[in-house]
């Protein structure tokens, strides 16, 4: 099948398409299947997935920007699709399936994922920042009622991000930076933290159940409600009795 920028497809089976080098600018593919491609320097800008399935797929420097996937599977069997070095700014997921995914150093300003399942996804280096100039960086990005069990976000620069009501159970946070998150209603039972920083951070209504607040690379001005309290001084180590 021969594919253009602009091309609508509807049911297919993609798997046997060369896509290196394609130009599929502001394509919109509809309940389509993708099976053991490699995307390379595929330009996807702005194109539309909607209910697609994409098994061990590797998108590599592809042009994610503005591209929308919404309840799309992008995983089979513990094993996640593979995106390096493309540039996701932009990108908005909805309802997917990106387990056990790899995201190696995306470009990723203003990246959205909805209510996506990313269980054991690894982000490594992904870069949710853009230069405002020569000394202004700014950082964009959300996780909105996301599933992030056992997911790997060690040294996740995300500070201001939105990861309200996500699942982070037993998620490697080691050295994240997530000052000024909104962390509301986020479980973070057994969640790796040590070196995270949570300064400023919004965590009402989080599961906070063996939160160590000393291994925590910052947590000044960090928010919780009153019943927290109990569960944090717990994890230190210090005996609360009743009157």
């Amino acid at each position: 099948m021969d594919l253009k920028a602009g091309q609508s497809v509807s049911g297919a089976d993609l798997s046997g398409v060369d896509f290196t080098d394609l130009d599929l600018t502001d394509c919109v593919f509809t309940d389509c299947r993708f099976d053991d491609l490699i995307l390379s320097n595929t330009l996807l800008e702005g194109a539309r997935f909607k209910g697609c399935v994409f098994t061990g797929c590797r998108f590599t420097h592809a042009d994610l920007r503005e591209a929308v996937f919404e309840d799309c599977t992008l995983s089979v069997q513990q094993s996640g699709c593979q995106f390096a070095f493309s540039r996701m700014d932009m990108a908005r997921f909805t309802r997917c399936d990106l387990s056990f995914g790899k995201f190696d150093r995306i470009e990723a300003y203003g990246a959205e994922f909805d209510t996506c399942n990313l269980r054991g996804a690894v982000f490594l280096k992904a870069d949710f920042g853009r230069a405002f100039g020569r000394s202004v960086v700014r950082t964009s990005g959300r996780f909105k009622a996301c599933n992030l069990e056992l997911a790997d976000l060690a040294d996740l620069a995300l500070p201001g991000g939105d990861l309200a009501g996500s699942c982070l159970r037993e998620t490697d946070l080691r050295a994240a930076n997530l000052e000024g998150a909104d962390l509301t209603d986020v479980d973070l039972f057994q969640a790796l933290t040590g070196g995270t920083r949570l300064a400023g951070a919004d965590l009402r209504g989080a599961e906070v159940s063996g939160l160590n607040l000393m291994v925590l690379g910052s947590y000044s001005g960090t928010r919780f409600t009153a019943d927290q309290q109990y569960r944090l001084l717990a994890a230190l180590g210090v005996e609360i009795f009743s009157d």
